[in-house]
């Protein structure tokens, strides 16, 4: 919801910006196959019942559809994200990271595809424009991996702690899904700061191509 949250607000916003996604994992120590549903995993981690769970997960759905998300909590696939951060990165190397963020977002909380599965992350890879058998031999190798880490490594020096995390222009931080004219606001402050300030008045010798006007006193 965030990610999708900044993009309406990047429309709204007549200025080039430039968005990089960092690899970050909620629960690095999940397992690649999770017999647990959703709902069962966030009952245990909270120490909530399997209705509270369910009522609170509805309330992000409710809220995904406002933005034009569709969340199918019911039929999630939990499983450790690593391989789907490496098939990322992977795809920032051929230009293609935004396309294979988003490929596989939708895989997950949409369609409820298996995004540990080596087999599935290729074939979503090659969905976006990627040559399948090096997505292969990748996965089936630790390249990438040392990517990975060195992203979590620069969120954990940064203090990042959970997800979504926005780090604007090195300097600004939004944590959460905030809504759409937060992140207009925001952004607006960040260019407004990157804008030359001339502090001295007209009166000053000025040079161009064409030589140098000398003001008259």
């Amino acid at each position: 919801m965030g990610k999708k949250r900044l993009e309406d607000a990047i429309k709204q916003i007549d200025h080039p910006i430039e968005v990089t996604y960092r690899c970050f994992e909620l629960d690095p120590t999940l397992e690649r196959d999770v017999k647990e549903n959703i709902y069962e995993k966030l009952a245990k981690k909270y120490g909530m019942s399997l209705d509270t769970a369910k009522a609170n997960t509805q309330n992000m759905v409710q809220t995904a559809k406002q933005v034009g998300l569709d969340f199918q909590f019911d039929t999630m696939i939990l499983t450790n994200t690593f391989d789907a951060h490496r098939v990322t990165m992977f795809a920032k190397k051929h230009g293609k990271m935004k396309e294979m963020t988003e490929r596989i977002l939708h895989a997950y909380f949409t369609e409820s595809k298996h995004i540990g599965d080596h087999e599935t992350l290729t074939e979503l890879a090659a969905e976006v424009g990627l040559n399948r058998d090096e997505v292969a031999r990748m996965l089936a190798s630790d390249e990438m991996a040392d990517v990975v880490r060195a992203d979590e490594q620069t969120g954990q020096q940064l203090g990042i702690t959970g997800v979504p995390f926005f780090l604007l222009n090195k300097k600004y931080a939004l944590t959460g899904a905030q809504p759409t004219e937060v992140f207009v606001q925001a952004l607006n402050k960040v260019i407004a700061e990157d804008q030359i300030t001339v502090l001295n008045d007209q009166n000053g010798a000025i040079c161009d191509d064409d030589g140098c006007e000398i003001p008259e006193k």
